[in-house]
């Protein structure tokens, strides 16, 4: 039997407040509950004033501005702490490197796992703190044994256990997230806020890159990377168009293609294949995105590493929804079948495993199988 993880004793928290409502009221919620808390507001952007205002993130001025009003009303000593070259190197550069390689990244997952519950854990341990405590919407629990998991917050609609995904069991043992467990809406987390006086009540939430500035993905690429003609083929390898950059398109995009004319059969066509090494983009028909199976890599386990084949449901976006798979880890690396066909699969992206509500663990997509591949 699980249940919620409930200290028995006031624990020392530091609690990594964005500037947005939920870590503010996370924060305030843990201070309520008797515990010692800290607030610290992570500086992510080694030019913070390039940010644009209103982006939710750690990033702008605004944001830090607003995570120390926070504190201040909460009444909880407060610093900031600067993470941007940690930030730079570990999920900047690599969300580039994973777009130039011609994989899809997911730079929030990267952010919890190397971030939040790496470089600032480790540093919250070693200066004596027995947690972090975030807005996440997730919820730990504790078994019997002692040992803890990662379970699905109560309101689905707000659940973010897909981005923790990446935590491992010794994490999770330090991690506490005190909206997880509460089946409140939105509007009820806002209301809270004012309750308390915090004056995030009201600041809107934003589901940008909070290092791209101006939400552009493609420009900020560009920008990087360079542009480079190369070909937009169909699947008989025929050339029928043109692009400036193979890191410009997702498997499954559909607008933005620039084809200059249509299918045989008049139907929209999708990105189907991202090449790096030929800077070739391959489309096909929505069909032909039907993935029955992948293999994934760096798998990282809730918990301890499932034994033999198992059956699980499995999430691939941060906002998708949950399908049937099997799944085994063969030689470090897990194999997955879907038992209807998935579409919209790329590489790069995270497959989150899931035993009901529990997180089971997270590994990166590395190939996928296709009803019907690209030639």
């Amino acid at each position: 039997m699980t249940q919620p993880t409930t200290p028995q004793r006031p624990l020392k928290v530091l609690a990594a407040m964005s500037g947005g409502v939920d870590s503010a009221v996370a924060a305030a919620r843990a201070a309520e509950a008797g515990h010692d808390v800290t607030g610290v507001h992570l500086a992510l952007s080694a030019n913070p004033q390039s940010f644009r205002t209103g982006a939710r993130g750690c990033c702008t001025i605004e944001d830090s501005r607003d995570a120390r009003r926070a504190a201040d009303v909460i009444g909880i000593p407060f610093y900031v702490w600067d993470l941007a070259e940690r930030f730079r190197e570990d999920v900047v550069e690599d969300f580039i490197a994973e777009y130039e390689a011609g994989r899809t990244p997911n730079p929030c997952l990267r952010c919890n796992e190397k971030i939040k519950f790496a470089a600032l854990l480790d540093k919250a341990l070693a200066l004596g703190f027995d947690a972090v405590c975030t807005g996440h919407y997730a919820t730990v629990v504790l078994n019997e044994d002692g040992s803890r998991e990662l379970h699905r917050a109560s309101d689905m609609a707000k659940d973010q256990s897909y981005v923790l995904g990446v935590l491992d069991e010794r994490q999770l043992a330090h991690a506490m997230f005190p909206l997880g467990d509460t089946l409140t809406t939105k509007d009820e987390i806002r209301a809270e806020a004012e309750r308390r006086g915090l004056a995030v009540a009201k600041k809107p939430d934003s589901h940008d890159i909070c290092f791209i500035a101006d939400g552009d993905t493609q420009g900020f690429l560009a920008d990087r990377l360079g542009k480079a003609e190369g070909a937009i083929v169909d699947e008989s390898g025929a050339r029928i168009g043109s692009h400036e950059g193979a890191f410009g398109f997702t498997i499954g995009q559909r607008k933005g293609l620039r084809i200059g004319h249509p299918a045989p059969d008049g139907k929209p066509r999708y990105v189907l294949d991202i090449s790096p090494v030929n800077n070739t983009v391959t489309v096909g028909p929505v069909e032909a995105l039907d993935v029955t199976a992948l293999g994934a890599i760096k798998p990282r386990w809730c918990g301890t590493a499932p034994a033999g084949p198992g059956t699980y449901t499995a999430q691939l976006r941060a906002h998708g929804g949950e399908t049937e798979v099997t799944a085994e880890l063969i030689d470090g690396e897990l194999q997955v079948r879907f038992a209807e066909p998935v579409r919209g699969v790329a590489p790069g992206q995270a497959i989150v495993l899931y035993d009901g509500t529990r997180v089971v663990g997270s590994a990166t997509i590395a190939t996928t199988r296709r009803a019907a591949a690209a030639v």
